[in-house]
């Protein structure tokens, strides 16, 4: 399997006043392509800042970072921002959509980033939309979307630059139970399509919804496994309720 990301011994620290926080420290893991992965743990587990690192948000301290076969730990701001926007997609928690845009427009933003013509932009924001069965709303506006209807604009967005991962920030963190389940099957399917995703959540409902959970504490990976208890009839609940 072809190996997508890996961090060797990396470790993050942080100067606040006079004190030093140590994130992360010496955090080792590898995630091949294709993979559905969960970071899990409590607050001030170091699991924000992992993600941070690994969306290329932030440098580690020490250790080696790997994205697609790029030593990305070495980059400037200006790479950093480049790598983002052509292997990351991201799905935040609170959307991050631009208000007075409609769906189809914040779908197409990163298209405009990206050197993409406008019919070009267009054409692929409605496919993007599409895939999270939304193509009938892409010209309402955040607003005239329901919670789960907005966030499935942002994966939307995530999804139309074919990303090499998708990075997922506690993406039912402003959602109703109904709807957070409708949003993690949508993401099993994306994941049968063969995206690779990354979750970052403090849930442990939702965690089991990935197929390899990372657990950290104090700044460490606590444990590492394979998540056995994914079954069928939770994601075809939550489709159903999409």
């Amino acid at each position: 399997m072809l190996k997508i990301i890996e961090t060797k011994e990396i470790s993050r620290t942080y100067k606040m006043g006079t004190n030093i926080v140590n994130a992360l420290q010496s955090v080792s893991i590898s995630i091949d392509k294709g993979e559905y992965v969960a970071f899990m743990g409590p607050s001030g587990s170091g699991k924000s800042t992992l993600m941070n690192i690994v969306g290329c948000l932030d440098t580690p301290s020490t250790g080696t970072y790997i994205l697609n076969n790029q030593v990305v730990s070495e980059m400037t701001e200006n790479e950093l921002a480049e790598v983002r926007n052509k292997e990351i997609g991201f799905v935040f928690q609170t959307f991050n959509l631009l208000p007075r845009a409609s769906a189809l427009e914040n779908v197409a933003l990163p298209l405009i980033y990206a050197g993409y013509g406008k019919s070009e932009r267009s054409e692929m924001a409605m496919a993007a939309l599409e895939s999270v069965n939304l193509a009938d709303r892409y010209h309402h506006k955040p607003n005239e979307l329901s919670g789960g209807q907005r966030q499935r604009v942002a994966i939307a967005r995530a999804l139309v630059n074919n990303p090499s991962i998708i990075l997922a920030d506690e993406p039912t963190g402003n959602l109703d139970s109904k709807t957070s389940h409708g949003i993690m099957a949508l993401f099993q399917e994306l994941h049968d399509k063969g995206n690779t995703i990354i979750m970052v959540t403090h849930e442990d409902d939702i965690a089991h919804y990935a197929h390899r959970i990372i657990r950290l504490r104090d700044g460490l990976v606590e444990w590492d496994r394979k998540n056995d208890n994914v079954t069928r009839s939770e994601v075809e609940a939550g489709v159903a309720a999409l």
